[in-house]
């Protein structure tokens, strides 16, 4: 998903599972954050003190996409959860290792994920780590069929769908080629197909198997089951009956489905805005309520957290300290993002057979 999933429709499935509009904004925040905390390293204070954090997400074409433990350490816990075939721990689907690492929607080890973010509803990250596992969870059904590691099965070709204009571009037809046949990791073969709501669109992946992707359907799905995890939340259900819970209503299925189809432009920022544009003039039954999302510079929660207007760091800044630090959002966001790293790769996993970094 882009940032008309991660941040809006995240909002909206936060609100409607019944979060105020500080704790949904707090939630899809770090929902977003998860695709924009591409910096990692120790940030330094003026006082001695320090803050070590670490990256959840690299760029397509980052250098360190090319390193194996990179890619297990970014990809596989926060973008392309294994999915083990959709089995439970203790069988292995058919078709060797690859197939335990490739994303399946909804699969026992995502709803393992979502167990351990509600054990952790008592911390002061609980929110943000709400959010980040909000990403994950979603991205299940986003990043099906692919594998956060470089393998042939991510490798795509004969993509076709009901945007002409996607299928026909001579830049998106010569990228597929060199990620296809260079550069198989995640979903990066398939540009941004897998990320448009709108998108009915096919292809054919490296192991020559025949995929049809209706992402209307899919984003409709995922987004319910986001609401039903957080009501769950809510309740402090540590067994995720998403079942018992209600999900999205009627009413706001209607309208989200409506907009999905709708809203058409391959800019994700410019269907993000027609979502913002949306929410603020009321269309959901939670009224009419204005968000924004900053993810770097002035008035980001890094800047708030300690004033840093730059995108990336240089790893020779020093700050100054403030109190307020320990408990920014932006810190909370980093604590929560080194929890949620350390449960999926050393305590799930390895549950389900699969030895990751």
């Amino acid at each position: 998903m882009q940032i008309d999933g991660h941040h809006t429709m995240t909002y909206i499935a936060a609100r409607l599972a019944g979060f105020n509009r500080k704790k949904a904004s707090i939630i899809a925040y770090s929902a977003q954050y998860v695709d924009d905390a591409t910096n990692s390293g120790v940030i330094k204070f003026k006082n001695n003190a320090m803050y070590g954090h670490i990256s959840s997400a690299h760029k397509m074409l980052d250098y360190r996409n090319s390193d194996e433990l990179a890619n297990h350490k970014v990809w596989v816990p926060f973008h392309f959860l294994p999915g083990n075939g959709g089995k439970p721990a203790g069988e292995n689907p058919e078709g060797g290792f690859i197939k335990k690492l490739v994303c399946f929607p909804d699969s026992y080890v995502a709803r393992d994920m979502l167990c351990v973010c509600v054990a952790d509803s008592n911390k002061p990250y609980a929110l943000h780590r709400l959010g980040i596992t909000m990403h994950v969870y979603a991205d299940t059904w986003a990043h099906q069929g692919f594998a956060g590691t470089n393998h042939k099965i991510n490798e795509v070709s004969d993509i076709t769908s009901n945007d002409a204009t996607l299928d026909k571009s001579f830049f998106n037809k010569i990228a597929n080629f060199f990620l296809s046949e260079s550069f198989p990791l995640g979903h990066g073969a398939a540009l941004s197909h897998p990320d448009h709501p709108f998108l009915i669109w096919e292809y054919r992946n490296g192991l020559n198997e025949s995929v049809k992707r209706n992402n209307q359907q899919i984003f409709m799905e995922a987004t319910d089951k986001m609401c039903r995890a957080m009501q769950c939340f809510i309740q402090g259900d540590l067994t995720m009956n998403l079942d018992s819970m209600t999900g999205l209503p009627p009413a706001d299925t209607e309208t989200m489905l409506s907009l999905i189809k709708s809203i058409k432009d391959n800019s994700d920022e410019d269907r993000h805005q027609k979502w913002v544009d949306s929410i603020a003039n009321g269309s959901f039954s939670f009224g009419a309520e204005k968000i924004a999302y900053i993810g770097k510079g002035k008035g980001s929660w890094k800047h708030k957290s300690i004033g840093q207007l730059a995108a990336a760091d240089s790893g020779r800044e020093v700050f100054t300290f403030k109190s307020s630090f320990m408990k920014s959002d932006w810190k909370l966001f980093h604590d929560a993002l080194q929890v949620h790293r350390l449960d999926i790769l050393h305590d799930i996993l390895p549950k389900y057979g699969i030895c990751a970094a």
